[in-house]
């Protein structure tokens, strides 16, 4: 990306390169449940070794107040030798005496892991003298974790302003994917958003409904604008009180000439239980027992024929209660149809948040979209139109009088 320093810039070679990733996975009893950050940032570490970089990695690891033995991140770097297949050495602290003992044994093509950032307050409050400790221990900064580039840290932020700065390639692969969807999108472009609550992604819709010719709005929240236009919702999950908020999307959608799909028919049952008795029901025909768990069949086929008209979709959020089958029927055929449609090179198809990928990789659909971000957080804030943080630090500046931009 233009905007961007990549690798493909970097000179590397006998350098410090603090590089930013996330290693921030689901650990369980000392075994990782999710290795998909990990082999995301893979490449970058191996590239930045095979160059002669002393390859030395940050990342924070939960939510500590404090250095704290369960949350450090020495289990998850011997995991993380495991999946990169190649030694990483451990230092006790991010900083100070023991961190420069440890950067200064490294040789070209060693990679070394950092404690856990956020074992010190400065990481999560940016404090200057804590950018300029783990400055000292770097001489090149790679941010390849998107997935935190949304927050202000030390370590995501700070370090991007005091030394050279550059995205890694999953960074590289993620802003590259972003820019190709609501930037410089394909189009018609459609935007599917669901989950739970609309006060959530009210920022998003609005953001999003400046962008696409469509809006398909899936999950809880499609019950709250069902409730909204008059309709009964039964026990489903919705929030009345933002039914005014609601509205004045739909009308907003209205005057800007933008097509909004809601379900046209749902899945209820009288309870939310994996394989509870269930039946296909009108939105117009909702009992006041029922609840609404995913979208029906008419439903599907509606927003199915969304996507055979478009050019690039943007997916954040699953249609019904996926966790629990058959409440996963809606979310899964609609990725089938999402796959299908990017492996035959008529879609370009970027799906983010953490539920949607869990989805999608419950379809086993993930590695034929064109791209599925890992990032929760980052994603929706993007999708908010938000500027994140980590990756302005990246932004080269337009005058060479400031080369770290």
């Amino acid at each position: 990306m233009k905007s961007f320093r990549t690798l493909d810039q970097a000179d590397v070679k006998g350098k410090r390169v603090l590089v930013r990733v996330d290693l921030n996975v689901p650990m369980n009893d000392g075994q990782l449940s999710d290795t998909t950050r990990i082999e995301r940032t893979a490449p970058t570490i191996r590239e930045i070794a095979d160059k002669g970089g002393k390859v030395i990695l940050l990342s924070h690891f939960g939510r500590p107040k404090g250095p704290n033995p369960k949350e450090s991140l020495k289990p998850v770097a011997a995991a993380a030798a495991r999946i990169i297949g190649r030694p990483i050495a451990f230092a006790t602290d991010c900083i100070g005496e023991v961190a420069e003992r440890a950067v200064a044994a490294m040789q070209p093509g060693d990679i070394l892991c950092l404690e856990n950032t956020r074992f010190h307050p400065g990481e999560v409050a940016n404090d200057a003298d804590f950018v300029a400790a783990l400055a000292r221990l770097g001489d090149v900064y790679v941010n390849d974790a998107f997935s935190v580039a949304h927050r202000s840290n030390a370590s995501t932020e700070g370090l991007g302003r005091k030394l050279p700065a550059y995205a890694g390639r999953s960074m590289q692969a993620e802003l590259e994917a972003l820019d190709k969807a609501l930037h410089a999108p394909q189009r018609p472009l459609t935007a599917i958003v669901g989950g739970a609550k609309v006060s959530t992604k009210l920022d998003v819709l609005g953001n999003l409904l400046a962008k696409v010719e469509t809006l398909i709005i899936g999950g809880g929240m499609a019950n709250t604008f069902l409730s909204a236009q008059g309709k009964a919702v039964g026990k489903s999950l919705y929030e009345a009180d933002l039914m005014p908020a609601a509205r004045a999307i739909l009308a907003k959608a209205r005057a800007a000439g933008r097509e909004i799909v809601l379900p046209v028919d749902a899945v209820v049952a009288r309870k939310l239980a994996a394989h509870a008795p269930t039946r296909v029901a009108s939105v117009d025909e909702i009992g006041a027992a029922d609840m609404i768990l995913d979208i029906g069949p008419r439903t599907i086929a509606q927003v199915v024929s969304v996507l055979a008209r478009s050019k690039t979709l943007v997916w954040n959020g699953p249609f019904g209660a996926f966790e629990y089958e058959p409440f996963d029927t809606g979310t899964i055929e609609v990725a089938e149809a999402a796959a299908e449609l990017t492996a035959a090179g008529k879609l370009v198809s970027i799906a983010g948040g953490g539920d949607t990928v869990a989805a999608l990789n419950a379809a086993r659909v993930t590695a034929r979209f064109t791209y599925a971000s890992t990032a929760g957080g980052a994603f929706l804030e993007w999708l908010e139109g938000k500027t994140l943080p980590g990756v302005e630090a990246l932004k080269v500046s337009p005058t060479p009088a400031s080369p770290r931009g």
